[in-house]
């Protein structure tokens, strides 16, 4: 029921957003120079790593790596709007409806952290699809804390329901947590 509705929804999700995915990535480009929509590999389930899609919140060239341990400076102005409204995860809406995520789930983190690979490795959390968004995000914590992050995927990973996805999208979508936080 999950994959079912994850496609039905992200294809919706498209369907909507698409026009305004294309407007910011051209807003972004325009901001400043490189493309309007960054593709970044990350672990997804299975450990297996896909390209994930989001619009570019920081300058072209920034290195790859964890939000916490990148420089504020990296961040633009618009990148700074867009991801306080979570709009540059609009294109992870693609990645939902290919498979290699999910609305709800870990959120995927970049194949040089190893810390929280392994973390998560011990804890069978590469046996769900990331997602857009997930029960550490609303709580809060990101990927500066791999312990506690794999902690709480973890535990998600082993008791996920349809109903706690929607409450945690409901959640989300209200503005719930912050995770990802730029140093």
């Amino acid at each position: 029921m999950k994959r079912v509705f994850d496609i039905a929804a992200s294809l919706f999700g498209l369907i909507l957003s698409g026009w305004l995915i294309a407007i910011l990535a051209l807003a972004v480009r325009l901001d400043t120079p490189g493309p309007g929509i960054l593709r970044q590999p990350r672990v997804g389930r299975g450990e297996r790593v896909f390209t994930c899609y989001k619009l570019r919140t920081m300058v072209a060239g920034t290195v790859s790596a964890a939000s916490h341990e990148t420089p504020r400076a990296a961040v633009t102005r618009l990148g700074a709007f867009l991801r306080r409204w979570k709009l540059d995860e609009l294109p992870q809406l693609w990645n939902v409806l290919r498979g290699d995520m999910s609305l709800v789930g870990p959120r995927p983190c970049l194949p040089v952290q190893t810390q929280l690979i392994e973390a998560r490795r011990q804890r069978g959390v590469f046996a769900v699809r990331p997602g857009i968004t997930g029960p550490a995000q609303v709580q809060g914590v990101d990927m500066s804390e791999p312990e506690r992050l794999a902690q709480i995927d973890g535990a998600y990973a082993r008791r996920a329901t349809f109903l706690g996805d929607v409450q945690l999208i409901l959640a989300t979508m209200t503005g719930q947590g912050r995770g990802d936080r730029v140093r």
